[in-house]
């Protein structure tokens, strides 16, 4: 992980970051975006990278956010703090959602590991429940630093 590459939080990051434990039942609707440093699924916790840097995305689940075109909108290529859904296809529903930092280095919370991790897209492709890139979603709402 090249944290250093990365664009840094106004404030820097707060603690606790890496530490956010994967809990599958912290889904959007269920935890407050204020609740993700206490435990999230990788969509709660994707949201709260982004809204340290003033971002907000609505609580959506991966089909929904897939869908979404009011507060995101897709991009072929991605850049600093666009979202990454895999999943075992091309269906957004029930997608995995990861963070993009820098190239080739994706910040996500999955079940697998427990915390957050940074992976390459090559790691995801490993995976079966991971092997296909549905797409990248730039988030377009700017609000105050939450952070």
């Amino acid at each position: 992980m090249t944290v250093q590459s990365w664009p840094l939080p106004l404030g820097g990051w707060p603690p606790g970051t890496w530490a956010v434990p994967y809990v599958a039942s912290a889904a959007p609707g269920a935890v407050g975006p204020e609740q993700w440093l206490g435990g999230a699924n990788c969509q709660v916790f994707a949201y709260g990278i982004l809204s340290l840097f003033g971002l907000s995305c609505p609580p959506l689940r991966s089909s929904d956010l897939w869908e979404d075109s009011a507060a995101t909108v897709v991009v072929e290529r991605p850049g600093p703090l666009d979202l990454v859904l895999f999943n075992a296809t091309e269906d957004p529903f029930g997608a995995h959602l990861g963070v993009w930092m820098a190239p080739d280095e994706i910040l996500h919370l999955c079940k697998e590991v427990g915390v957050p991790v940074v992976w390459p897209m090559a790691e995801f492709s490993r995976r079966a429940r991971y092997a296909t890139t549905v797409g990248f979603k730039r988030v377009l709402r700017v609000v105050g630093v939450l952070g």
